[in-house]
């Protein structure tokens, strides 16, 4: 391939892109924007020219004790060879739901080593706000023969691994549910409350209502984060309940600089486990 190739618009693509800035290089060949709403729906109604639809199911393992997790690697290079994902593809991935499904793609390809990704500010509704065109036929992938691999394993975090740095004054835990599960007053799991020393921040707080659902103001994010007890010297896991909301806390963080590792497990492990401590 040739090195004219690799200057292609898609590689001056930031990490947290505009409408504007996608729809001027949508017809970049290098380019796989992937819509990954919480209801198919969205897709059918109408999408982002050339975007591919993703069932947000196939970014979680489905089964065992931890259904949330990350898909087995077997599972992963079907997903991305399904998609056409290859080592030169730029992905912007967007949603229907401020962030959540994109971000937990976005999270899983960083965990893969691959990453060239952008999230489209706001998603579909984003789009949509500005009026630009929209699809409505489904668009086809053309599959290629993707090889994942856990390349970036700090990414994610383990139970274990939390456990072991609970006392770690360097180790923040930022909790993405609701103040309601947060205190232990809401949720279905077999514990309620928790992990001693999270700080909570609803994901839905990191998004902009008066801005079709764009992270928000980043400099009052890292004012509200650092009162918290949230700074960039420090290494940050987050959760939720399914790494669902905090894949977009995650992305969120990375984007204000952070050091942000995932926990896929979330709460959804934690709070059904025996051998965790709780706090309420």
């Amino acid at each position: 391939m040739s090195t004219e190739s690799h200057s292609s618009e898609t590689n001056v693509l930031p990490l947290i892109v505009e409408p504007e800035q996608l729809q001027a290089c949508l017809d970049d060949p290098q380019l796989l924007v992937i819509d990954v709403p919480a209801s198919a729906d969205s897709y059918r109604q109408g999408h982002v020219p050339g975007a591919i639809f993703l069932d947000f199911r196939y970014l979680m393992h489905g089964e065992g004790p931890v259904p949330n997790d990350v898909p087995s690697i077997e599972a992963l290079s079907r997903l991305f060879s399904t998609l056409g994902l290859t080592r030169d593809t730029h992905v912007v991935a967007y949603d229907d739901e401020g962030g959540g499904w994109a971000a937990r793609l976005l999270w899983t390809l960083e965990l893969i080593g691959h990453t060239r990704y952008s999230y489209l500010n706001g998603g579909i509704h984003a789009w949509r706000g500005k009026g630009l065109p929209e699809s409505t036929p489904p668009s086809a992938p053309t599959p290629s023969e993707y090889h994942a691999e856990i390349l970036n394993p700090q990414v994610r975090i383990t139970c274990d691994e939390i456990k072991e740095r609970l006392d770690d004054k360097q180790f923040a835990i930022w909790d993405a549910r609701s103040s309601g599960e947060y205190n232990g007053e809401l949720g279905n799991n077999k514990h309620l409350g928790h992990i001693p020393g999270a700080v909570n921040m609803d994901w839905l707080n990191a998004m902009d209502r008066e801005r079709n659902l764009r992270i928000r103001d980043y400099a009052e994010l890292v004012t509200e984060l650092e009162a918290m007890g949230l700074t960039a010297e420090m290494e940050i896991a987050t959760h939720c309940q399914s790494h669902h909301r905090s894949s977009f806390t995650w992305l969120v963080g990375k984007a204000l600089g952070y050091n942000m590792r995932g926990y896929a497990g979330s709460w959804g492990e934690w709070g059904n486990r025996d051998d965790t401590p709780i706090e309420k």
